[in-house]
């Protein structure tokens, strides 16, 4: 075994070509009594492999729920977090540790800090695509599954602060009729859709259904038929007698859609160039490779301050109770 702190690209290096990695991951991993998380925007041969694929929300309800002694989470930083928090006590695993989120990253804590300090005993509800230590500063987590349930059931009598993602924060007040103060971050794969190109792409499919993430800014969500989360949009393409749809979202959802509606035909939207710049790039780090390492060597490992996992479940055991 290589020593696991020796550099990832060294290790990489010495992997066996004739190895066969999926073999090798489903030994490890039942050696290990671990299991695999496994988010919709990862790669097909990494999603082939979880013992759980699904949103944030699906499996954030995964990690609260397993009996393993090992979780390796195939996703970005912020996912790997959220199963540490409920599960402070296991070995939490993330096959690159550079899988972050460009919309936790807009919200760094002690700025987020000094932005609620402007306000008088608000609630705080935080998007779950945040760090431990922005969710350990609020009451109550939402996910974009959940987030109108969750706003409707915050307090009446106490300003609401949303962050970090402006736009789902947009979405929800105009759904709920709830006001909110937004946190002004956005996530880097749903503002970079071309309006010009989903119109292309209407044009080129007019019997096509549009469906789109509340990610988006509200000029993409203003041309779509349906707006809802990842686990929404793939039970809308199962119920819809409609053959054809236009998807405003990662592309990785793709595989899972035509998976359950074989006979559908789906389209993602780019840039004007016809850049896949709305392939997200943090998802996309973890690799077959990493994930063999990962179970291998047991790191990289989630560590959090204990007091941060602490004060981090409150809002978020909140959001599972409600949700």
């Amino acid at each position: 075994m290589s020593d696991p702190a020796e550099s990832l690209e060294a290790r990489l290096d010495a992997i066996d070509p004739t190895l066969d990695l999926k073999a090798e991951i489903r030994r490890l991993k039942a050696e290990s009594n671990a299991v695999i998380l496994c988010h919709y925007y990862q790669d097909s041969e990494i999603q082939d492999l979880g013992d759980a694929l699904g949103d944030s929300l699906a499996l954030a309800r995964h990690a609260a729920k397993t009996d393993a002694e090992v979780i390796v989470f195939c996703g970005v930083h912020f996912m790997a977090e959220t199963a540490k928090i409920l599960n402070p006590d296991k070995l939490v695993l993330l096959p690159d540790l550079d899988a972050g989120c460009s919309l936790s990253e807009c919200c760094p804590p002690d700025k987020f800090a000094r932005f609620l300090s402007r306000y008088e005993n608000p609630f705080v509800i935080t998007y779950v695509n945040s760090s431990a230590a922005v969710k350990a500063m609020s009451d109550l987590i939402c996910t974009s599954g959940n987030v109108l349930k969750m706003v409707e059931k915050a307090p009446k009598d106490r300003p609401i602060i949303f962050g970090p993602d402006r736009n789902l924060g947009r979405w929800a007040m105009e759904k709920t009729g709830r006001e909110m103060v937004l946190w002004p971050g956005g996530c880097m794969v749903h503002e970079i859709f071309s309006l010009k190109e989903l119109l292309r792409q209407k044009e080129a499919h007019p019997g096509a259904m549009v469906l789109a993430h509340p990610e988006c800014p509200e000029h993409l969500l203003g041309h779509a038929d349906f707006v809802g989360s990842t686990a929404a949009m793939l039970k809308k393409v199962t119920e819809e007698t409609c053959e054809e749809f236009i998807v405003v979202t990662e592309p990785g959802i793709l595989r899972e859609m035509q998976r359950l509606a074989p006979k559908k035909h789906f389209y993602t939207v780019g840039n004007e160039a016809g850049c896949a710049c709305n392939v997200c790039p943090h998802m996309r780090l973890n690799t077959l490779e990493k994930l063999y390492l990962c179970l291998r060597d047991k790191t990289p490992q989630i560590e959090l301050p204990p007091d941060v996992c602490r004060r981090a479940l409150v809002p978020l055991q909140r959001m599972l109770d409600w949700s």
